[in-house]
């Protein structure tokens, strides 16, 4: 089987450091690099994510300019003082979607961030295209993301979409909500997680996607493949920074 990643990447960068004082010219805080970490980030992680379970042949469609993401995080409360983010405002639009044959896949994921580089006509194209599709999507919701197969979708992204698709039962039924520390649903039904320490939550939806479709592929039960993500996304949130599943 072959599965398919697209959309909008970036580079992530950790800069683990200490602020033991305050500048003396004025009250903002001295960070001293100590170490870095660099990872695939956004649908580059997604893809990572696929990779380390080590049994589908994963292929990746994405953006050509290169979006760096920097944080600057205390070493040892791994409390992040800023984030700098580059590149976002210079991503093209995709080419050529219709030479994409989506039929070598057995699965497509769709990973948009909104950076320009997939449209509503875009994700609405690729949902018509295969049978199979996973939308995680930063845009409001609408009758263009009918076409797709599952949206994972996180608390506060439904927040912001929901009064748009009150009346639309076909998107409802779609969703699967991440609700953190309180696990996910879907159909009105709770999937719990169990309570441990969070360190970071940076990239534990895009594990959670990368689990959900690896399992689904492997016995076709969403309930099941809503279980095994919730459990790889809780193994990655105990680690620092933008992790895989091991």
């Amino acid at each position: 089987m072959k599965v398919l990643v697209i959309g909008d990447s970036c580079k992530d960068i950790f800069v683990y450091g200490r602020c033991d004082r305050l500048a003396p010219a004025g009250p903002v805080p001295v960070f001293v690099p100590m170490c870095s970490r660099k990872n695939k980030g956004m649908a580059g992680n997604v893809y990572e994510n696929l990779l380390s379970l080590k049994t589908f042949e994963t292929e990746l469609i994405t953006n050509k300019t290169e979006i760096i993401k920097t944080r600057y995080v205390d070493e040892r409360t791994n409390h992040m003082f800023v984030r700098v983010d580059s590149g976002e405002d210079r991503v093209e639009r995709i080419e050529e979607i219709e030479k994409i044959k989506f039929s070598d896949y057995s699965a497509v994921i769709i990973s948009d961030y909104d950076k320009g580089f997939l449209t509503e006509e875009d994700i609405f194209y690729i949902g018509k295209s295969h049978p199979l599709t996973f939308l995680d999507t930063k845009k409001i919701l609408g009758p263009w993301a009918e076409s797709v197969t599952y949206i994972k979708i996180n608390k506060a992204e439904h927040n912001r979409t929901k009064h748009v698709i009150k009346n639309n039962k076909t998107l409802q039924d779609k969703l699967i909500i991440t609700l953190g520390s309180k696990g996910c649903s879907y159909r009105q039904r709770e999937f719990p997680v169990s309570n441990v320490e969070i360190k970071d939550l940076t990239g534990a939806g895009d594990t959670f996607l990368a689990a959900l479709v690896f399992k689904y592929l492997i016995d076709e039960s969403i309930y099941d493949s809503i279980k095994f993500a919730n459990e790889c996304a809780t193994l990655v949130v105990q680690q620092k920074g933008v992790n895989t599943i091991r």
